[in-house]
């Protein structure tokens, strides 16, 4: 099973294949997808990465939270659960 992560305040401009190319740096990633809003398109900047390996994907949790990328420093963590509203 695959962990999910999500990165959040990451800046507007990033695309899908930056976020993922920020991840392999600690191991294989299955899946990275930029949130948009359904409208305009625009990024809401914060997105999910998904890791095979689950200490790979802790390592990329540890070393990415709190870092700056593009001027902006980002929110790593456990993807939780989406809550039914």
């Amino acid at each position: 099973m695959s962990l999910q992560i999500y990165a959040g305040n990451l800046s507007y401009g990033m695309a899908d294949e930056s976020l993922k190319t920020l991840f392999e740096k600690f191991g294989e990633v299955s899946s990275a997808k930029i949130i948009r809003h359904q409208d305009t398109g625009r990024s809401k900047g914060f997105g999910f990465v998904e890791m095979p390996n689950d200490e790979e994907a802790e390592k990329a949790i540890q070393g990415l939270d709190g870092s700056e990328v593009d001027g902006r420093n980002i929110r790593v963590n456990r993807a939780r659960p989406k809550r039914n509203e």
